[in-house]
């Protein structure tokens, strides 16, 4: 499926069992080449060379312990104070990003408590802004580059 994202240079290789990898900048190791992590690497490759987030503040698979249980965000951009800023969900290009999906991202904000949520299933792409003082969410037009989220502060 085509992704609603730019194309790039993305390295792959062939393990000796015929399993597909993928490059992973951010982790610098090659990982499982799968239709999330396609859309991953395709979704940070544009955070990064689109939107001007700093590779330095971005890491993917965050771990997080909520209700006692290890989960991990698919992705994270710590502001410079080093506190999460931005947490981004992916799902796979055919599966839809429902209310389910939101929910998820949601409980994964009680802990990072990040100021930007992003979902993208490579073909849409949705960003809120999280007020919380108020604990509302406010739906953006698009995901804000790293600029406008230095200046909102």
């Amino acid at each position: 499926m085509q992704l609603n994202l730019p194309q790039y240079d993305a390295r792959l290789r062939r393990t000796a069992s015929g399993a597909v990898q993928i490059y992973d900048e951010l982790r610098r190791k090659y990982v499982a080449l799968t239709p999330e992590e396609w859309v991953r690497q395709h979704f940070v490759h544009w955070l990064l060379s689109a939107k001007g987030y700093p590779a330095s503040l971005t890491a993917n698979e965050v771990g997080l312990r909520l209700n006692g249980t290890l989960r991990r965000c698919d992705t994270v951009v710590f502001g410079t104070d080093g506190c999460p800023a931005v947490v981004v969900e992916y799902k796979a290009p055919e599966v839809a990003v429902t209310q389910k999906v939101f929910d998820q991202i949601a409980r994964y904000n009680l802990v990072m408590r990040a100021r930007y949520l992003v979902v993208s299933n490579g073909v849409d792409h949705y960003c809120c802004r999280y007020d919380h003082a108020t604990g509302r969410y406010a739906f953006m037009r698009e995901v804000p580059s790293w600029q406008d989220i230095q200046s909102a502060d």
